[in-house]
């Protein structure tokens, strides 16, 4: 993006599946302009797959369904979900996702976090700060909690690495 209010990235959610082949779940695009406010994914989860439960602390999801059928589970019961459906998923609020039979293609879009920064006091004296590669998602590079058993990516349903 460059600032002066331009368009910088324009896609049809239909052409981004294209050239994926549909058994591949997970990031199938991200909104990548320099510069952005917001950060937005299309996700595909293969059929019959579950995105696990999980909370978002910091910030407020907007999910789009694009394509397919499947149910979101949240704290007070399961919500279907269908081709054209629009859902708010507040800060803190838990959330899953479980695609049908077809699977499920979804995008989100939410606030951009800030990127990651390594400071001197991470790292004890004499040694190095731990290794976080175990909490990085290999699909999206989201960073799962601090201090979690978390194994699967909240953004998009990736098995995270073994420590």
């Amino acid at each position: 993006m460059t600032g002066n209010g331009e368009a910088a990235e324009v896609a049809r959610a239909g052409e981004l599946f294209r050239d994926v082949p549909a058994g591949r779940g997970g990031a199938l695009w991200r909104l990548a302009a320099d510069g952005r406010q917001l950060d937005a994914n299309l996700i595909r989860v293969t059929p019959d797959t579950r995105v696990p439960a999980h909370v978002e602390p910091d910030l407020d999801v907007f999910l789009y369904v694009v394509d397919g059928e499947g149910r979101l589970d949240t704290g007070s019961g399961e919500q279907p979900l269908a081709a054209g459906s629009v859902v708010w998923l507040p800060r803190g609020a838990r959330r899953g996702v479980v695609a049908g039979p077809g699977g499920l293609a979804y995008l989100t879009v939410h606030r951009r976090r800030p990127g990651l920064t390594i400071r001197s006091a991470a790292a004890p004296e004499g040694g190095e700060a731990a290794c976080l590669f175990h909490r990085v998602c290999p699909e999206c590079g989201r960073l799962a909690p601090d201090g979690s058993d978390v194994r699967f990516c909240g953004r998009c349903g990736t098995r995270l690495p073994e420590e």
